[in-house]
């Protein structure tokens, strides 16, 4: 009887080991991954969780990691007033532990193995020099402040709808099998602590949830959102997911999109060149307006910022992505840069993209 209680205890265990080796198999064959995974089992999870998560107006997945919590406590009051033996909760927990590993992997994290955005889009890799940098930070400063405009009559729902179009439209050259279920944003649950973290939104693979700070400026809305759409669509990278939401925002009409992509990705520019001897020339051109909007958004987060919790989150988020394989962690944001150098010397691919809208 015994040896039976303890085979069962070990099955979720044991599966969880079995899905860390395929991690390691899927991690050394991308395109396979890519295939069997990406492109078949995973469209069809996120097609049929999405449209289960949107029936709920709350997010499941904060639901989800409260209910975790809330169990770990009950169970440390069970073992402290000695209802249930160490032993006992110490199996329970890696059993939940096990479970929301093999969960993770098998409803979305299997994507961070697929292959790179150069394999799947057909992007050509190249190495910019310093002058090719700063002539394109010059043309993303014309390009920011040609889109400017403001955000007072913007609509949440009606951004929602103009990414999705963009998506749709640009899906055969992003190699997106849209519409791959639905992206309705949810707010965080805890917005204000996520907000003392510095998280703008985050993406719930659980239940395949869409999720945007309810802090964020609307300025920033539209590119945040496309961004974690990104994610729902198995774009796990953050420079990939990043790069995704500023094609689908400029590439799109509308006016708020397109600013709000190009001021968002601007800042990932203006860190990486701020040691150029252009650099005080280039901030010269930058329209006041521009200017200021980015002042108020610099504000606006250190006014939210816990410097204790948002070390915590980013040392977190940091072991998190470098466990998954990206190696350079948080640092993996600013990847963009690259992203958008590459694209604006490929010809080919730009053409290809105009083609598809």
């Amino acid at each position: 009887m015994n040896r039976i209680k303890f085979r069962k205890w070990l099955i979720l265990p044991v599966i969880a080991l079995l899905v860390f080796g395929l991690t390691q198999l899927a991690y050394q064959f991308p395109s396979i991954t890519e295939t069997i995974y990406s492109r078949g089992i995973y469209p069809v999870l996120a097609s049929v969780l999405s449209y289960f998560s949107t029936i709920f107006p709350f997010s499941l997945d904060d639901t989800f990691y409260a209910l975790l919590v809330f169990s770990f406590l009950v169970l440390v009051v069970l073992v402290v007033l000695r209802k249930i033996r160490i032993l006992t909760a110490g199996k329970i927990v890696l059993n939940v532990l096990a479970a929301v590993f093999i969960l993770f992997y098998v409803l979305w994290g299997f994507n961070y193995f697929r292959s790179d955005i150069y394999s799947r889009l057909g992007l050509k890799h190249r190495k910019a020099d310093t002058k090719e940098f700063v002539s394109q930070l010059r043309k993303l400063v014309e390009n920011t402040n040609k889109t400017w405009c403001t955000f007072e009559d913007w609509n949440p729902e009606k951004v929602d709808k103009q990414i999705e179009v963009s998506y749709k439209n640009l899906a055969p050259a992003l190699r997106l099998k849209y519409p791959m279920g639905k992206r309705k944003a949810k707010p965080i649950t805890v917005s204000n602590f996520f907000a003392q973290a510095g998280i703008s939104g985050y993406y719930g693979p659980f239940f395949t949830e869409v999720h945007v700070n309810g802090r964020i400026l609307p300025i920033e809305y539209p590119f945040v959102l496309a961004h974690e759409k990104a994610h729902q669509f198995g774009v796990t990278n953050e420079a990939e997911a990043n790069f995704y939401a500023w094609l689908v925002c400029t590439k799109s009409p509308s006016k708020q999109l397109q600013y709000a992509a190009n001021l968002h990705v601007l800042q990932y520019f203006l860190y990486q060149g701020y040691q150029l001897d252009e650099y005080d020339a280039i901030i010269a051109r930058l329209d006041k307006r521009v200017k200021k909007d980015l002042q108020k958004i610099r504000e606006h987060w250190m006014s939210m910022r816990n410097e204790k919790i948002d070390e915590a989150a980013s040392k977190v988020n940091d072991f998190y992505l470098k466990t998954n394989k990206i190696k350079e962690g948080v640092k993996e944001y600013s990847g963009v840069v690259k992203f958008v150098m590459d694209y604006s010397y490929d010809k080919k691919f730009r053409e290809n993209l105009n083609l598809n809208q």
